[in-house]
């Protein structure tokens, strides 16, 4: 069974960073796109990040230039850095793993909080 962990969020002022780390764990699953996704209350989920296997990535406006997000194939991982942060970034962060059969796998979520 797959697992999707998520880690790094918490309280920061506007202007700081925060990393956030995601891992897949529990097969030999090898991850053909991840993706990071946030969900301010009352707002639907929206994608700030994704990369493929291959490398390539894709921001929204609303973050490009200030997130940037990777990933170690080896250990079957994935980052998100995120700098200068505004307090309209204050949401619940999503991991998501997609694998190259298509199957789709979220993480449980971690919030981030920009204070003004």
């Amino acid at each position: 069974q797959v697992q999707i962990v998520e880690s790094g969020g918490g309280l920061v002022q506007a202007g700081g960073s925060l990393r956030l780390s995601c891992a897949a764990s529990g097969s030999t699953l090898s991850i053909n796109i991840w993706g990071w996704y946030r969900q301010a209350p009352g707002k639907q989920r929206e994608l700030v990040a994704g990369i493929s296997s291959g490398g390539n990535t894709n921001y929204p406006d609303s973050v490009k230039g200030r997130f940037l997000i990777s990933r170690d194939n080896a250990k079957n991982t994935a980052s998100l850095q995120m700098n200068s942060l505004k307090p309209e970034d204050t949401a619940v962060y999503y991991c998501k793993a997609r694998s190259f059969d298509g199957r789709e796998y979220w993480g449980q979520g971690t919030q981030v909080t920009v204070s003004s």
